[in-house]
């Protein structure tokens, strides 16, 4: 029983990890949603920059509106390639995450077999032992009925 007791408090200081795995690997979840959709929203002000500079290039207006208009599309272009970076990196942090959590859950099922594999053998031992136990009763039992 020692030997499991050990193992129990193994699969304690396993789980904890692991939960604190699953913590970490929602809050990288969380953020990439978040990078995410920011870069959405600024693709999309992008998209409508650039249908309001297509409407003014087709009715009269002065050049210093397109170019504040053209001015803006830019400045949301080097908005987006930061996001851009931002997302990657918040993706590979994800799929770290995910990695160390799929590695806490294996390592959380190696100390459950190795403690279902000792209980096992335990017990089979304390079979054994209560057959051999049994045996000896029985002997002791017939030699005491045939010395009668």
């Amino acid at each position: 029983m020692a030997q499991t007791a050990v193992l129990h408090k193994i699969l304690h200081v396993r789980e904890q990890e692991k939960q604190d795995a699953q913590m970490e690997q929602l809050k990288a979840v969380d953020y990439f949603e978040k990078a995410a959709k920011k870069l959405y929203h600024a693709l999309k002000t992008k998209e409508q920059a650039e249908l309001g500079l297509e409407k003014y290039m087709k009715t009269e207006v002065t050049i210093t509106v397109i170019k504040e208009q053209s001015v803006y599309i830019d400045t949301l272009n080097k908005k987006i390639v930061a996001l851009q970076q931002q997302v990657q990196q918040a993706r590979k942090e994800m799929e770290l995450k995910q990695l160390k959590l799929t590695e806490a859950h294996v390592e959380v099922k190696k100390v459950e077999k190795m403690i279902e594999k000792r209980e096992q053998l335990q017990f089979e031992t304390e079979k054994k032992l209560e057959m051999i136990e049994m045996d000896e009763i029985s002997i002791r039992q017939y030699t005491n009925h045939v010395q009668n």
